[in-house]
């Protein structure tokens, strides 16, 4: 805990002083133009993996990156997303997972969640991606793991489709969705071509997108 006070004590000190015109900007109001959806786990940092300034990205982090499909009782995901689009007008919404995800790796080898019974029943969000992954055969526990990943990425895009406020938006042609999986070691992301149905390089295909 020192380590983090330090931390902000070295923000306010040095950091801070540098972009106070920005923080001055941001005091009374925010413009962002992306929400993205990430993992919770701590080598996930959307703000550093994407270089943006704070006010630049709306961010929601949840274990495993996931979005409920909309219900009767919504959510802080759904409240969050509603808010995103129709209050603040984002263009675009990322769903980032990334390799070697825990969550997605207790679905895919069946870890055993009854001393994390909260965790198991948010998992099952991910079901339409583990159906997929389960119909298949893989050589290696990884391999497994990296197509879970993918899979619950591409059934958390479904998901959030089912948002009225994300359906408006894509009905109009206002929103655009994006699925990508980042790669902590290489620093590489993967992104879903709409076209192809694949995940490719980010860096070799800047402008691609899911729909």
């Amino acid at each position: 805990m020192q380590h983090i006070v330090e931390g902000f004590l070295n923000f306010q000190k040095d950091v801070f002083p540098n972009q106070k015109e920005l923080f001055r900007s941001l005091a009374s109001s925010q413009n962002p133009k992306a929400l993205f959806i990430s993992c919770s786990d701590s080598r996930l940092v959307p703000e550093l993996v994407t270089q943006q300034e704070p006010g630049q990205l709306f961010v929601i982090r949840n274990a495993g990156n996931i979005v409920p499909s909309f219900g009767p009782e919504p959510g802080g995901v759904s409240a969050t997303i509603e808010y995103a689009v129709v209050a603040l007008g984002v263009t675009d919404i990322v769903i980032c997972g990334h390799s070697n995800c825990g969550a997605m790796k207790a679905i895919a080898t069946c870890q055993c969640l009854d001393p994390m019974p909260a965790v198991q029943h948010w998992l099952r969000y991910s079901d339409a991606a583990k159906a997929v992954v389960e119909k298949k055969t893989y050589t290696t526990e990884e391999e497994k793991v990296n197509a879970m990943v993918q899979e619950n990425v591409i059934a958390q895009l479904n998901n959030i489709k089912t948002h009225p406020s994300v359906a408006v938006g894509l009905r109009d042609k206002a929103i655009r969705l994006h699925g990508w999986v980042y790669d902590i070691e290489s620093g590489a992301i993967r992104a879903l071509d709409k076209n192809t149905q694949d995940f490719v390089l980010l860096s070799e295909n800047p402008g691609v997108c899911y729909e």
